[in-house]
């Protein structure tokens, strides 16, 4: 992993070293791969077991996202007014109550309320993760910070799957799901000892009705606001339709074993971590809003490369996996950039801006699960024209509204 941040980038929080920083945020972003992602070679079983049908299964994902991006709206302005460390044990100490219901749930209605609230639960963790960027690094050096993040992000991501691969093959899906109860102790037991409160004034204000009103509005009217939102939001919308399909695609369809498929997300999660060391290479040399705009190229030509190979004909692993990886490339540019630019205008609102962020991402999110929910047909179409849609979406968003709105101004 590249070098820490030098202690001078974190004069507000001098009780946390930067190593310390690195690995918080490590843990904390970390958090949503290990609650989607380690399950997943294990969906297929989960379903066939309780007699469910593909739709019911896809809720288990689908209605995680819509809480995780609910509950953002919620923690976003409690760390504001109370700060972050309080609001971040609670949510880590909800995630690993949910997360042994989960493990334990005896049907598939219990496994998605259980799933809901563990997403509700996570929200604290990966918003107090963003608000903690802003908190800490002017904007310019917060997407290097993020991308330092999300390269510790990407590592814990190439062990999800493989390992829920072998869980869920050797000892079974409930074991797989136990793991997240495991991961949410640690990483709690890790900000109850390291983590100390970045935010410099808390906000005595900021859960008054008038104060949220306007707060919300101010976000949502920054131009630079919805350029980096709709930036990461189509990022992440073409990687949840990766995720939410890839099992029932590369199990169902193309005949991958469990174990393999884990492979198959350990390599796409090797290749974004290699995005995420692009992307600190690209950002000192061409500022941010070109390097998106350099990115937005790999992404298009992957999604078109994957929806054209379907279109011909063309059904095997390979013709999917290699237009993904140059999506999963540009993707890790689009997450560090888009996520500390949408931020970096409210300095003073970081946690409201955090929030509304990741409700957005988490709404598209949602609405595509419901699509892909329909459109799992036995083929691997829904996956592909999926991929094919979003990488032309976030190539307008960053060859456009990026350009024309991307200069983080404070508001």
């Amino acid at each position: 992993m590249p070098a820490a941040p030098h202690a001078a980038d974190v004069p507000r929080a001098p009780a946390m070293t930067p190593p310390v920083v690195v690995v918080a945020l490590s843990l904390l972003l970390g958090i949503q791969p290990i609650t989607t992602d380690l399950y997943l070679p294990a969906l297929p079983a989960l379903t066939e077991d309780f007699g469910a049908q593909v739709a019911q299964a896809q809720l288990t994902l689908t209605t995680l996202l819509l809480a995780f991006g609910a509950s953002q709206l919620v923690w976003g302005p409690l760390s504001d007014r109370f700060g972050r460390r309080p609001v971040l044990l609670a949510g880590l100490a909800a995630y690993v109550l949910a997360s042994v219901g989960c493990a334990l749930a005896p049907s598939m209605p219990l496994l998605v309320v259980w799933r809901t609230l563990q997403g509700a639960a996570m929200g604290a963790a990966v918003m107090t993760a963003r608000a903690v960027v802003r908190d800490l690094y002017e904007p310019a050096i917060g997407a290097r910070a993020m991308s330092r993040g999300l390269t510790g992000l990407g590592v814990i991501a190439c062990l999800c799957a493989p390992l829920g691969g072998v869980l869920a093959d050797w000892l079974g899906w409930r074991y797989a799901l136990s793991a997240l109860a495991v991961f949410g102790a640690v990483t709690l037991a890790f900000m109850l000892l390291r983590f100390e409160e970045t935010i410099p004034r808390t906000n005595p204000q900021a859960l008054q009705a008038r104060t949220l009103a306007s707060t919300w509005i101010r976000i949502v009217r920054n131009p630079s606001f919805i350029a980096w939102s709709a930036l990461s939001t189509a990022s992440y919308a073409g990687l949840f339709t990766f995720l939410a399909s890839s099992s029932f695609v590369f199990i169902g369809v193309l005949g991958f074993t469990r174990s393999e498929y884990g492979l198959v997300m350990f390599a796409t999660a090797f290749v974004y971590i290699l995005g995420t060391f692009l992307c600190r290479r690209l950002l000192p040399r061409f500022g941010l809003k070109r390097t998106v705009a350099l990115a937005a190229g790999l992404t298009l030509a992957g999604g078109t490369l994957a929806g054209a190979l379907a279109l011909a004909g063309v059904h095997r692993g390979w013709a999917i996996l290699g237009p993904f990886a140059l999506f999963m490339l540009a993707h890790g540019v689009h997450q560090p950039c888009g996520q500390s630019g949408a931020v970096g205008p409210f300095p003073q609102a970081a946690g409201a801006a955090s929030a509304l962020n990741g409700f957005i991402m988490m709404l598209a999110a949602f609405g595509m699960g419901s699509w892909l929910g329909r459109h799992l047909d036995g083929t691997v179409f829904a996956l592909t024209n999926g991929l094919w849609f979003w990488s032309a979406c976030i190539a307008a968003v960053a060859w456009t509204l990026v350009q024309r709105h991307g200069e983080p101004h404070r508001s």
